[in-house]
């Protein structure tokens, strides 16, 4: 390989010809299943909204992000097929970086608003019915964007989020880690990944342990909850927990330190790989949200048909009670008794 296809980090000896196909490949994949999957249900959550459906507003703010965020894709294969040599300027460099670790967190902090608000319609069903608001997951989405995006702010200002040293032209990637940056890695796993998990686990084991207890759905639909809550804490670790794993193992190694090229010399294949498995995320999440039930399965064929001014089909299942939108006009007599013994 030429050498002009190999650049070097700072001052550690850092080479990137090695991994540039698989990754690249990866991201690619991400890109092709999840801008048509985003878009189905950024469409569907809308018109969910209309109807005034609490939980569509996280998904349609959680679709939003990663669409935003898949648009940037072809600017990373890009770098990553030139071997880490970014060609389009310092500001596209700092875009394009921004948006991609601000909707890391924002997809990890609507994926803990999604569980919370789930978990409150099954444990609080009846005060769930009359208090959810539009307007107040509106305002919370709002909240998440605004503050994520303001602690990312400063790659704008700060000359240490991209290296020009030995004119290298990568991007996001200084090497040794300035102590600033060691600093926020250690509250990016803290606040961004170990508080957001320990909410996952608990409202997602709440969820189960009461919908258990619920006897008028039968063990199929309890095995479908018990499937979907370990799915959604399996899926977040695959895809968030190796990454900052590694940032967290970066960060301690900087700390201790005088010199910790040797360790991002060593590391950095895996950290590149950990990273790109984060990006997967935004392609699962739909699968995952929006047409992992069969309750789900069915409003997406009820949606569809509307969206294309079809005759309704019968609508059946009561997951979708406890998962998407509380009590409704749906529930039995037997079942809403069922559920006011259960608040006394």
């Amino acid at each position: 390989m030429n050498n002009s296809n190999i650049s070097k980090m700072a001052s550690c000896n850092m080479t990137f010809n090695q991994g540039s196909v698989p990754l690249a490949t990866v991201y690619s994949l991400v890109l092709i299943f999840g801008l048509p999957t985003n878009l189905l249900t950024l469409t569907l959550s809308a018109l969910k909204i209309r109807r005034k459906n609490v939980l569509s507003v996280y998904l349609f703010t959680l679709s939003l992000s990663d669409l935003i965020y898949l648009a940037t894709i072809p600017w990373w294969v890009d770098y990553i097929r030139n071997f880490n040599r970014w060609s389009h300027g310092p500001l596209a460099c700092q875009v394009t970086g921004y948006i991609f670790f601000s909707n890391l967190y924002i997809s990890i902090l609507l994926l803990c608003c999604i569980s919370v608000d789930r978990c409150l319609v099954v444990l609080y069903p009846i005060e769930a019915q009359w208090r959810r608001r539009r307007r107040v997951a509106v305002a919370v989405c709002l909240t998440v964007w605004a503050a994520v995006m303001l602690v990312h702010s400063p790659v704008f200002i700060l000359p240490e989020v991209r290296n020009t040293k030995d004119n290298n032209d990568s991007c996001f990637e200084t090497v040794p880690m300035p102590s600033m940056v060691v600093k926020f890695n250690y509250a990016r796993f803290c606040i961004g990944f170990c508080l957001p998990l320990a909410i996952l686990v608990t409202t997602n084991f709440l969820i189960f342990r009461r919908i258990q207890s619920r006897p008028f759905l039968n063990t199929a639909q309890k095995r479908k909850v018990k499937h979907l809550a370990l799915a959604v804490i399996l899926i977040f670790l695959v895809c968030f927990a190796p990454y900052h794993v590694i940032l967290l193992s970066r960060a301690l190694v900087s700390s201790l330190s005088e010199d910790s090229c040797w360790f991002e010399e060593q590391i950095y294949g895996t950290s590149t790989a950990f990273l790109c498995l984060c990006t997967v995320n935004s392609a699962v999440n739909p699968f995952l949200y929006m047409f992992s039930s069969e309750s789900a399965r069915q409003e997406l064929i009820r949606d569809l048909r509307l969206l294309f001014f079809l005759p309704q089909p019968r609508e059946s299942g009561t997951e979708t009670y406890f998962l998407n939108s509380g009590p409704g006009p749906k529930m039995s007599s037997s079942q809403r008794k069922e559920v006011t013994s259960d608040k006394k």
